[in-house]
């Protein structure tokens, strides 16, 4: 059971509980029973499943569940509650400073992508300005060298291996004091795996750990290994100081199961997921907007993180301003029409859930694309002055054909467009509100402050719409 089928499970049995009309002990049990099912059935082990029944029953009383209140909404926020202390061992992990040599070792099974996520770990610190290194101290896989020297060349950062040294301690200890010596503040120490747990593969592990002295020992698990994730990550811990785990495959075809059951095992927390083969593909861990997805709850703060990437920095502020004026104007979905262009599918899909089973369902993607790319080459045949007007009623028939022609179009088209720009700007109109009581600079930073917080999000999309109402213009399917 992948993640998106885990959390569509959980979220139909807890509609289905909205809908008995009395809650007694046994309608309870068969809800929780339910889940759990789902639960195992995408991997997390059966005492951790067992735990958090138990947790849950305390939360959810009886009597809260009587006529007249939401059952839904809290059985829910008890499974988003127990789902999040699951995944939040209620510690940071060690991170790197820059300026300041930091070692990290990574270990795990042979085919758990460790090698591909060094690199990719490495990647994702040198972009935020850190000097990272790769020192490939796995003597055991052949071509391991190769892999990392080939990854590291792309990504263009410096590495460290030998083709004849076959002691992967005195490997890793020679390519730690290299880079320490070159005033690295990065040094990551790509360790062998093994196709199985073997007191070889352990005793490797504690002589590197023991010889490097990391700072931070990285436990690589790969999402796809089923209720074996509990066993290893375990074992891994019991060998070595095991301080965060990243979780592999999470691109759609993985189980969820293993990303809890590692954290239990380890009592570490899980810092990145991996959702790819490219370079780029790799995701910081955060616990909430990760359940949110879980359950099928949209993560804003995913999005409009997504979107300050996309959206060049000196545009920002006065896109902002913009918004929060209420002045939304067809050259401004334009902007966002653009902006979300550059966002993959794939991204986008797993930030706001529900979006393709409801407004873009599977075997529609090109053709929302398309429709999209379509409305912008409309709004390429208008006028300055059209473009910048947030009156739909200035376009006359003539001018409609005018764009239609312009276009290659037909004029139902441009009239589809015009009333998805209509009912787009009614939900901007959200955002003026919100900024009654403050200027436009005050509310720029209030947004700005609030993207990272899934309250504050939810508090604005509440105003400005649905994800549904939001979404609605990239269906393929007419309204």
């Amino acid at each position: 059971m992948v993640l998106a089928e885990l959390g569509g499970r959980i979220t139909r049995d807890i509609q289905q509980m909205n809908n008995v009309t009395v809650i007694d002990e046994k309608a309870l049990n068969e809800c929780l029973n339910e889940i759990n099912r789902a639960l195992l059935q995408s991997d997390v082990s059966f005492p951790l499943v067992k735990e958090m029944q138990a947790n849950i029953k305390k939360i959810v009383k009886l009597e809260d569940l009587a006529a007249g209140h939401n059952k839904r909404r809290i059985i829910e926020q008890a499974i988003f509650s127990e789902l999040c202390k699951m995944l939040d061992p209620g510690k940071l992990a060690y991170a790197p400073k820059k300026a300041k040599p930091s070692v990290v070792l990574f270990v795990g099974l042979q085919g758990s992508g460790k090698t591909t996520t060094c690199t990719k770990y490495a990647y994702h610190h040198q972009k935020k300005g850190y000097k990272p290194a790769l020192v490939c101290a796995d003597t055991f896989r052949a071509g391991a060298f190769d892999q990392l020297k080939q990854n590291a060349t792309k990504a263009k950062i410096p590495f460290y291996g030998s083709y004849t040294e076959s002691d992967p301690v005195r490997i890793a200890v020679e390519g730690v004091d290299r880079f320490k010596k070159e005033n690295y503040d990065l040094i990551i120490v790509d360790t062998s795996g093994r196709h199985k747990q073997e007191a070889s593969l352990f005793e490797e592990m504690r002589q590197v750990a023991e010889a490097t002295k990391p700072d931070l020992v990285i436990f690589v698990m790969d999402s796809s290994i089923g209720q074996a994730a509990f066993d290893q990550a375990q074992a891994f811990k019991q060998s070595v100081a095991v301080g965060a785990v990243i979780i592999t495959k999470m691109d759609g075809h993985a189980k969820g199961g293993g990303a809890l059951s590692a954290v239990a095992a380890t009592k570490s927390p899980v810092i990145f997921i991996g959702t790819g083969e490219h370079m780029d593909e790799f995701e910081v861990f955060d616990v909430k907007p990760f359940v949110s997805r879980l359950l099928g709850m949209a993560d804003w703060s995913g999005f409009v993180d997504k979107l300050q990437e996309i959206v060049p920095k000196d545009l920002q502020s006065e896109h902002l301003e913009k918004l929060s004026q209420g002045n939304f104007t067809l050259r401004a979905m334009y902007d966002q029409f653009q902006y979300l262009l550059k966002i993959p599918l794939k991204e986008l899909y797993s930030i706001l859930p529900g979006t393709s089973a409801e407004v873009m369902p599977k075997g529609h993607e090109a053709e929302s694309r398309a429709k999209l790319k379509r409305y912008m080459t409309m709004m390429d045949s208008m006028t300055n002055e059209e473009l910048d007007s947030s009156n739909p009623k200035v376009f006359s028939e003539s001018r409609m054909m005018r764009i239609a022609s312009g276009s290659g179009r037909i004029v139902r088209e441009v009239k589809e467009m015009l009333e998805e720009y209509t009912r787009l700007a009614k939900r901007m109109k959200g955002m003026k509100n919100l900024s009654r009581n403050m200027n436009a600079q005050q509310m720029s930073k209030v947004l700005q402050s609030q993207i990272g917080g899934m309250a504050g999000l939810q508090s604005l999309m509440k105003q400005m719409g649905s994800a549904k109402d939001m979404m609605g213009m990239f269906s393929g399917r007419d309204k």
